[in-house]
C-alpha cells in the first residue's frame, strides 16, 4: 500500500505543521511515513509543499514522483493549482481551501489573480473529486486564520477512503499543543470533518 499527499500552501498558514502532526499519526496508526518539504523564497509569504507518504512496507524517498500524488490538500487555492500541474493526475482527490492570499506582485499591481471560479472548474476537471471549502471562515471563528491547518486535517480525515480518522491526529496533539491549546484544535478538526459530512448530504 501507497498513498501520496500533499498539503500546500504560502508561508505562515500552519502548512509544516500539518504535514508533522499528520505524519506522527499515521506511525501511530503503524504506517511507515516519510515527508518531504519544499519552500519558497520567503519563510512568510512564499509557497510551501508538504510531501507526506504513507505505506505498510518501508521506502526511502520522501518526495512524490509525479503525478504520482492521490490526495492534494490546498490550504490556498492557487497554490493548489500550481502543485496539480506537476503532481495531479485524473484520480487526484483534491481538498481545497476557498479563500486565496494574494502574492507580492499581485498586491503591488504587477500581476492578477487568477479568477477562483477559474481556479476552481480546472482542479474539478484535473481529478477525480474537488472538495471545495470555505475553511478560512471556520478558522477565524475558532480564534484565528493559523487554524486553518486543524480544519483541513479534519476534512482530510474525514474522506471515507483515508486511513487515518480525526481520532487518530487528536490522539497525537498532546505531544505537540499545551493542554491550554488541545480544546481549540479537536474543535477545528471536528468543524473539518463537518464540512465534508456537509457537502456529502
Amino acid at each position: 500500500m501507497e498513498l501520496n499527499v500533499i498539503i500546500t500552501g504560502v508561508g505562515g498558514q500552519g502548512n509544516v505543521l500539518a504535514s508533522q502532526v499528520l505524519g506522527n499519526a499515521a506511525v501511530y496508526k503503524g504506517f511507515h511515513v516519510s515527508i518531504g518539504e519544499t519552500f519558497g523564497l520567503s519563510q512568510r509569504g512564499g509557497a510551501v509543499m508538504s510531501h507526506v507518504r504513507l505505506f505498510k512496507e518501508p521506502r526511502y524517498s520522501p518526495l512524490i514522483p509525479p503525478n504520482r500524488a492521490h490526495i492534494v490538500v490546498g490550504l490556498e487555492p492557487l497554490e493548489t493549482l500550481r502543485i496539480a500541474q506537476d503532481h495531479a493526475n485524473p484520480e487526484t482527490l483534491f481538498i481545497v481551501n476557498s479563500r486565496p492570499i494574494y502574492p507580492l506582485n499581485v498586491i503591488a499591481g504587477d500581476v492578477d489573480y487568477p479568477d477562483t471560479a477559474w481556479i476552481r472548474q480546472v482542479l474539478e476537471q484535473g481529478g477525480s473529486r474537488l472538495y471545495w471549502l470555505e475553511g478560512t471562515q471556520l478558522a477565524i471563528e475558532l480564534g484565528g486564520p493559523i487554524m486553518l491547518n486543524m480544519v483541513m486535517l479534519g476534512a482530510l480525515c474525514a474522506i471515507q477512503s483515508f486511513p487515518l480518522e480525526t481520532k487518530d491526529i487528536k490522539d497525537i496533539l498532546g505531544e505537540i499543543f499545551p493542554q491550554s491549546k488541545l480544546e481549540v484544535n479537536y474543535r477545528a478538526l471536528d468543524m473539518g470533518e463537518e464540512l465534508i459530512s456537509n457537502y456529502e448530504n
